[in-house]
């Protein structure tokens, strides 16, 4: 079974989560701290690599209004540098207030704002994945 590998992209972090093997659920794997597009490109090489992932599923942050923002032409950018290093499929999810939701979900787990800190992006990434396995089933 092929893998699949959730990302939300950020300026200084890169979330990531992988599905199971069936591609049911998705679980987080890391946060990668940005350094420079290079550093950054030859980590989600590496990941790809150990997961064996066939497909990857990138957050795409739009504004309310369905278009695209600062954020979302960033992501569209850092996918392109990607793409010319990797040949696997990549899909735009919507990503709107998963973010958000991640911090609601740590709040309510009675998370320090530290550790939210330390493990939002991955959660956001898990929820993108997690809504392409669910709608895509």
């Amino acid at each position: 079974m092929e893998r699949l590998l959730g990302l939300d992209v950020g300026d200084k972090t890169i979330g990531v989560a992988v599905s199971d093997p069936l591609g049911l659920t998705a679980q987080g794997v890391t946060t990668i701290r940005r350094i420079g597009i290079k550093k950054d490109i030859k980590e989600m090489i590496q990941i790809i690599e150990e997961y064996k992932v066939s497909k990857l599923v990138v957050g795409l942050p739009k504004n309310m209004n369905n278009t695209l923002g600062p954020q979302g032409e960033k992501v569209l950018k850092f996918v392109d540098k990607l793409k010319e290093k990797i040949d696997v499929e990549i899909i735009y999810q919507d990503e709107r207030l998963t973010t958000v939701s991640a911090q609601r979900t740590l709040i309510q787990a009675d998370i320090s704002r530290k550790k939210r800190k330390e493990v939002v992006d991955k959660l956001a990434a898990v929820y993108i994945l997690q809504t392409y396995l669910d709608t895509n089933k």
